[in-house]
């Protein structure tokens, strides 16, 4: 029965992360598919420079929700009443069941955003304290760069030294800092030609272009 449980929370994070709101966006407001417009993600970057802002802060809102979802309906299935490190275990694979759903969707045939804004949800969903000072950081490097990804690259980054740094009760969750290292090297690989186009300068900032063509498959931004 604990293993059916523990599978059932795994599928349900996945299917949460998995709604594909960026891709909903485009066909809901203009009739297109946005994988085949601007950077081809469906994440909330790509609605801004295709749709606009109000849709994308629709499609960060949801994506946000979803991570947060994911780790707070695991959390009260598997830890109703406190939490333990097998349940711990339990609770971060739900969260990066939903990260992997938003980044390969079965809707979508495996073709998603970067996870960004479900992995900030689902760090708010976890340890809000780390969520708000990663999210912090983004906005921080964003206001003085106006560049997306590398934003979400170095909030990133410094996930693994907050989470080392924060002490809840019982002190730190070995479970959560390798949540915290995963999803370091997820966004980071997931930002692979993005972080190709900063060292050659060719990144594009925010505002600076309200749709692109489509970038190759292998590269997409």
């Amino acid at each position: 029965m604990s293993l059916l449980l523990n599978s059932a929370v795994l599928l349900g994070g996945y299917l949460l992360g998995s709604i594909p709101s960026g891709w909903l966006a485009g066909r809901w407001l203009a009739g297109l598919d946005i994988r085949q417009e601007g950077s081809g993600s469906t994440g909330a970057t790509n609605v801004l420079r295709v749709l606009g802002k109000g849709p994308a802060l629709a499609v960060f809102a949801v994506d946000v929700l979803k991570g947060s979802l994911a780790v707070l309906l695991a959390k009260a299935v598997l830890q109703p009443i406190g939490f333990d490190n097998g349940s711990d275990w339990w609770v971060v694979a739900a969260g990066l069941a939903a990260l992997a759903g938003h980044i390969w969707p079965v809707w979508l045939g495996g073709n998603g955003g970067k996870a960004v804004a479900t992995g900030l949800g689902m760090l708010l969903g976890l340890t809000w304290h780390v969520g708000l000072a990663c999210f912090g950081i983004f906005l921080t490097v964003l206001s003085l760069s106006r560049i997306v990804s590398l934003s979400s690259v170095v909030a990133a980054l410094s996930l693994p030294l907050l989470m080392l740094g924060w002490f809840g009760e019982g002190g730190l969750r070995p479970a959560y800092l390798v949540l915290a290292l995963l999803t370091t090297v997820l966004v980071v690989w997931r930002h692979r030609s993005n972080v190709q186009r900063l060292l050659t300068g060719t990144e594009p900032r925010l505002g600076a272009s309200k749709a692109q063509p489509p970038m190759a498959p292998d590269s997409k931004g």
